[in-house]
């Protein structure tokens, strides 16, 4: 480990790992964005805690063979609620991970520095440094999937609220006493914006759908002029909108960047939103927002990963060999 006083090296490295319920994804990017490689870890045969922490740990060594450079530092997304390096809980698809000190125990495994941060955060993050939201220095993602995630970043930095225990988006409160959210709480964006909420929508109108029914499927429905799927999308960007209203008069960004795969159904996804938004918002807080679909697709976690070790620890001057 080199010391501030020490010349810096000058290219910069970091590793990335990210953390999802069925698998790593892993790579090295360099500080421009470039994704040097990749690849992906299955963790179905990992069954316990030790298991898949003793796989991330093999996973970064394997970077740092395949890289053969200094890097500054590893970039961990993991799905849930991080302090300080330590998973306090979350992870709902992995066994144990709560009250864990999981940048500890990794730097002791593989004695590089550790940067841990929320999945969803670190996409948002990819987005604003490297994808659609670049040119910003304030904007907001949401992730539209199973769920509902996002992600609030101000100045260039993601913000988490006190001790990084907020901005869950997904669950900001649309309904009172409405629908019942896998949160545990009621009424919340998620439960009606979702794609999950959508198929459930969808299906409740029409009852005689068969086959596999996803995202895809109602927009196949919808561009084709089936009345259910008109009635089903109509509802969804309706209350996507009513969310990403109330982000905008709170925060007013520059940019809402919306992902997930079904933000890449088409330009009318992102038109429907707007026009709802620019109705619902007040005007002065709207007035310099632009709602994007995001741009990196898969690759948004991976660069986030990477962006977070060069924004935290590349102004300590070090980088570890």
């Amino acid at each position: 480990m080199t010391t501030l006083n020490e010349p810096q090296i000058s290219k910069s490295f970091a590793i990335g790992i990210d953390i999802g319920g069925t698998s790593l994804k892993c790579g090295a990017v360099n500080e421009s964005g470039e994704i040097l490689f990749s690849f992906i870890v299955p963790l179905k045969h990992a069954t316990t805690q030790d298991e898949i922490i003793t796989l991330v740990a093999a996973s970064i060594q394997e970077c740092k063979e395949q890289l053969n450079e200094p890097i500054v530092g590893v970039g961990i997304g993991f799905p849930g609620v991080i302090e300080n390096n330590v998973i306090i809980g979350g992870g709902d698809n992995l066994p144990g991970f709560k009250q864990l000190e999981l940048g500890k125990i990794l730097k002791n495994l593989t004695g590089y520095n550790i940067v841990i941060d929320n999945d969803a955060n670190l996409m948002g993050l990819g987005e604003l440094i490297y994808g659609a939201a670049k040119d910003c220095s304030d904007a907001i993602f949401i992730t539209v999937g199973t769920g509902i995630g996002g992600a609030v970043m101000m100045d260039k930095k993601l913000f988490g609220g006190y001790r990084n225990r907020g901005t869950e988006l997904g669950h900001i409160v649309i309904q009172q006493n409405g629908l019942n959210c896998a949160c545990g709480g009621r009424g919340c964006l998620e439960a009606y914006a979702s794609v999950t909420a959508l198929i459930d929508f969808y299906k409740s109108k029409n009852k005689t759908a068969s086959g596999k029914i996803d995202g895809k499927y109602i927009i196949k429905k919808y561009r084709s002029g089936e009345e259910e799927a008109i009635t089903a999308m109509q509802h969804h960007f309706d209350y996507l909108a009513a969310g990403i209203t109330s982000f905008v008069n709170v925060f007013s960004p520059q940019k809402v960047i919306i992902g997930g795969g079904i933000s890449e159904a088409g330009s009318f996804y992102i038109d429907e939103i707007t026009q709802r938004v620019k109705t619902a918002a007040i005007p002065v807080a709207f007035s310099n927002t632009k709602i994007v679909a995001a741009s990196l697709g898969n690759k948004a976690g991976l660069l986030g990963c990477c962006a977070n070790v060069f924004q935290k620890l590349k102004t300590l001057g070090y980088a570890t060999k």
